[in-house]
Protein backbone atom coordinates (compact mmCIF):
# COMPACT_ATOMS: atom_id res chain seq x y z
CA UNK A 1 0.00 0.00 0.00
CA UNK A 2 1.36 3.58 -1.04
CA UNK A 3 1.01 6.04 2.05
CA UNK A 4 0.11 9.69 0.66
CA UNK A 5 0.38 12.85 2.26
CA UNK A 6 -1.44 16.12 1.52
CA UNK A 7 -0.25 19.19 2.46
CA UNK A 8 -0.09 22.75 2.32
CA UNK A 9 -1.06 26.19 3.47
CA UNK A 10 -4.34 27.48 4.72
CA UNK A 11 -6.57 28.02 2.20
CA UNK A 12 -4.53 26.56 -0.19
CA UNK A 13 -7.85 24.28 -1.08
CA UNK A 14 -5.67 21.10 0.80
CA UNK A 15 -9.74 19.49 1.39
CA UNK A 16 -10.74 20.27 -2.07
CA UNK A 17 -8.43 17.91 -3.07
CA UNK A 18 -8.63 15.70 -1.05
CA UNK A 19 -12.71 15.62 -1.40
CA UNK A 20 -11.88 14.72 -5.48
CA UNK A 21 -9.20 12.05 -4.70
CA UNK A 22 -11.84 10.28 -2.05
CA UNK A 23 -14.62 10.38 -4.55
CA UNK A 24 -12.62 8.75 -6.81
CA UNK A 25 -13.01 5.67 -4.28
CA UNK A 26 -9.14 6.14 -2.05
CA UNK A 27 -9.34 6.04 1.37
CA UNK A 28 -8.79 9.38 2.96
CA UNK A 29 -8.27 11.14 6.15
CA UNK A 30 -7.86 14.59 7.47
CA UNK A 31 -5.85 15.22 10.47
CA UNK A 32 -8.36 18.22 11.32
CA UNK A 33 -10.74 16.07 11.61
CA UNK A 34 -8.78 13.79 13.56
CA UNK A 35 -7.56 17.32 16.37
CA UNK A 36 -11.82 18.07 16.31
CA UNK A 37 -11.96 14.33 18.12
CA UNK A 38 -9.01 15.24 20.38
CA UNK A 39 -10.78 18.45 21.01
CA UNK A 40 -13.95 16.72 22.75
CA UNK A 41 -15.15 17.18 26.08
CA UNK A 42 -13.33 14.74 28.37
CA UNK A 43 -10.47 13.72 26.55
CA UNK A 44 -6.75 13.62 27.73
CA UNK A 45 -5.73 16.36 25.31
CA UNK A 46 -8.64 18.45 25.89
CA UNK A 47 -7.65 18.71 29.53
CA UNK A 48 -4.33 19.07 28.99
CA UNK A 49 -4.78 22.15 27.01
CA UNK A 50 -6.77 23.80 29.61
CA UNK A 51 -4.72 23.00 31.87
CA UNK A 52 -1.39 24.29 29.93
CA UNK A 53 -3.48 27.52 28.31
CA UNK A 54 -6.06 27.96 31.22
CA UNK A 55 -10.16 27.86 30.99
CA UNK A 56 -10.40 30.45 28.99
CA UNK A 57 -10.23 27.85 25.92
CA UNK A 58 -12.96 25.81 26.92
CA UNK A 59 -16.32 26.07 25.65
CA UNK A 60 -19.18 25.88 27.81
CA UNK A 61 -20.08 21.85 26.56
CA UNK A 62 -16.06 21.33 27.73
CA UNK A 63 -15.48 20.96 24.04
CA UNK A 64 -11.53 23.44 23.60
CA UNK A 65 -12.71 26.53 21.74
CA UNK A 66 -10.76 26.71 18.85
CA UNK A 67 -11.10 30.58 17.66
CA UNK A 68 -10.09 31.44 21.75
CA UNK A 69 -7.28 28.96 21.85
CA UNK A 70 -6.03 29.96 18.34
CA UNK A 71 -6.11 33.76 19.17
CA UNK A 72 -3.58 33.04 21.95
CA UNK A 73 -0.86 30.78 19.79
CA UNK A 74 -1.66 32.33 16.28
CA UNK A 75 0.54 35.11 17.28
CA UNK A 76 3.14 33.85 19.74
CA UNK A 77 5.37 31.10 18.75
CA UNK A 78 6.09 29.79 21.92
CA UNK A 79 2.36 29.30 22.74
CA UNK A 80 1.71 27.32 19.53
CA UNK A 81 4.78 25.13 20.06
CA UNK A 82 3.13 23.99 23.00
CA UNK A 83 0.39 23.30 21.84
CA UNK A 84 1.50 21.34 19.18
CA UNK A 85 3.75 19.28 22.08
CA UNK A 86 0.57 18.51 23.53
CA UNK A 87 -1.38 17.41 20.31
CA UNK A 88 0.77 16.44 17.30
CA UNK A 89 2.12 13.37 18.56
CA UNK A 90 -1.57 12.33 19.30
CA UNK A 91 -2.50 12.95 15.46
CA UNK A 92 -0.05 10.70 14.40
CA UNK A 93 -0.81 7.83 16.73
CA UNK A 94 -4.55 8.04 15.30
CA UNK A 95 -3.16 8.68 11.76
CA UNK A 96 -0.83 5.76 12.03
CA UNK A 97 -3.84 3.48 13.68
CA UNK A 98 -5.83 4.86 10.55
CA UNK A 99 -3.18 3.02 7.97
CA UNK A 100 -2.35 -0.11 10.03
CA UNK A 101 -6.36 -0.66 9.26
CA UNK A 102 -6.49 0.29 5.90
CA UNK A 103 -3.26 -1.86 5.25
CA UNK A 104 -5.43 -4.89 6.18
CA UNK A 105 -7.73 -4.19 4.16
CA UNK A 106 -5.68 -4.62 1.22
CA UNK A 107 -6.38 -1.01 -0.85
CA UNK A 108 -3.79 0.58 -3.36
CA UNK A 109 -3.07 3.48 -1.43
CA UNK A 110 -4.56 6.02 0.66
CA UNK A 111 -4.60 9.72 1.95
CA UNK A 112 -3.67 11.57 4.90
CA UNK A 113 -4.44 15.28 4.65
CA UNK A 114 -1.69 17.06 7.04
CA UNK A 115 -1.61 20.81 7.27
CA UNK A 116 1.91 20.76 9.00
CA UNK A 117 3.53 18.07 7.72
CA UNK A 118 6.47 19.70 7.25
CA UNK A 119 6.62 21.76 9.90
CA UNK A 120 6.54 18.65 11.92
CA UNK A 121 9.14 16.47 9.66
CA UNK A 122 7.11 13.62 9.61
CA UNK A 123 7.20 13.86 5.50
CA UNK A 124 9.39 10.89 5.54
CA UNK A 125 6.53 8.53 7.18
CA UNK A 126 4.90 8.78 3.67
CA UNK A 127 5.94 7.18 0.25
CA UNK A 128 4.86 10.24 -1.89
CA UNK A 129 3.86 13.85 -0.80
CA UNK A 130 1.20 15.76 -2.68
CA UNK A 131 1.05 19.77 -2.14
CA UNK A 132 -2.00 22.16 -3.12
CA UNK A 133 -0.50 25.44 -4.00
CA UNK A 134 -1.50 28.85 -4.63
CA UNK A 135 -0.03 32.13 -4.60
CA UNK A 136 0.48 33.93 -0.80
CA UNK A 137 -1.94 36.78 -2.22
CA UNK A 138 -4.75 34.55 -2.89
CA UNK A 139 -4.02 32.63 0.26
CA UNK A 140 -4.89 36.29 2.01
CA UNK A 141 -8.01 36.73 -0.55
CA UNK A 142 -9.68 33.18 0.29
CA UNK A 143 -8.88 34.09 4.19
CA UNK A 144 -10.71 37.24 4.15
CA UNK A 145 -13.20 36.46 2.59
CA UNK A 146 -14.44 32.59 3.85
CA UNK A 147 -13.78 33.82 7.56
CA UNK A 148 -14.39 37.73 7.21
CA UNK A 149 -11.15 38.53 9.42
CA UNK A 150 -8.70 41.12 8.54
CA UNK A 151 -5.65 41.13 6.29
CA UNK A 152 -3.23 41.40 9.11
CA UNK A 153 -4.74 38.78 10.51
CA UNK A 154 -5.03 36.54 7.75
CA UNK A 155 -1.31 37.05 6.76
CA UNK A 156 -0.20 36.10 10.44
CA UNK A 157 -1.75 32.63 9.80
CA UNK A 158 -0.09 32.46 6.43
CA UNK A 159 3.51 33.55 8.09
CA UNK A 160 2.90 30.57 10.89
CA UNK A 161 3.17 28.26 8.30
CA UNK A 162 6.11 26.99 5.67
CA UNK A 163 6.25 29.46 2.60
CA UNK A 164 4.27 27.25 0.23
CA UNK A 165 6.90 27.64 -2.45
CA UNK A 166 9.42 25.44 -0.09
CA UNK A 167 6.23 23.05 0.24
CA UNK A 168 5.72 22.52 -3.03
CA UNK A 169 9.90 22.39 -4.24
CA UNK A 170 9.66 19.19 -1.53
CA UNK A 171 6.76 17.33 -2.87
CA UNK A 172 6.51 14.48 -5.13
CA UNK A 173 3.15 16.18 -6.78
CA UNK A 174 2.04 19.68 -6.93
CA UNK A 175 -1.71 20.21 -7.68
CA UNK A 176 -1.72 24.07 -8.35
CA UNK A 177 -5.32 25.46 -7.29
CA UNK A 178 -5.31 29.20 -8.37
CA UNK A 179 -7.21 28.60 -11.12
CA UNK A 180 -10.77 27.59 -11.70
CA UNK A 181 -12.06 23.94 -10.17
CA UNK A 182 -12.34 22.36 -13.32
CA UNK A 183 -8.52 23.02 -13.63
CA UNK A 184 -7.67 21.80 -10.41
CA UNK A 185 -10.27 18.46 -10.88
CA UNK A 186 -8.67 17.50 -14.26
CA UNK A 187 -5.21 17.82 -12.46
CA UNK A 188 -6.28 15.83 -9.21
CA UNK A 189 -7.99 13.14 -11.69
CA UNK A 190 -4.59 13.01 -13.96
CA UNK A 191 -2.53 12.46 -10.34
CA UNK A 192 -4.84 9.92 -8.99
CA UNK A 193 -4.67 7.29 -12.81
CA UNK A 194 -0.66 7.63 -12.00
CA UNK A 195 -0.51 7.17 -8.29
CA UNK A 196 -3.12 4.21 -9.33
CA UNK A 197 -0.78 3.14 -12.01
CA UNK A 198 2.39 3.22 -9.18
CA UNK A 199 0.30 1.33 -6.67
CA UNK A 200 -0.28 -1.56 -8.63
CA UNK A 201 3.10 -1.76 -10.13
CA UNK A 202 4.16 -1.98 -6.74
CA UNK A 203 1.79 -4.23 -6.15
CA UNK A 204 2.90 -6.44 -8.81
CA UNK A 205 6.57 -6.44 -7.53
CA UNK A 206 5.32 -7.20 -3.73
CA UNK A 207 3.73 -10.47 -5.85
CA UNK A 208 6.46 -11.62 -7.17
CA UNK A 209 8.07 -14.72 -5.92
CA UNK A 210 11.80 -14.25 -4.36
CA UNK A 211 13.56 -16.30 -7.02
CA UNK A 212 17.13 -15.24 -5.48
CA UNK A 213 20.11 -18.14 -4.93
CA UNK A 214 19.69 -19.51 -1.48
Amino acid sequence: MLRVALTGGVATGKTYVRTRIAASGVPTIDADAVVHALFAAGTETSRDIVSRFGPAVAAPDGTIDRQALGALVFEDESERRALEAIVHPRVYERLAAWMAFQAGRDVGWVVAEIPLLFETSREGDFDRVIVAACSEAEQVRRLTGRLGIAESTARVRVAAQWPIGEKARRASDVIDTSGSLEETDRQVDALCRRIDAAARTRGARADQPDCRPL
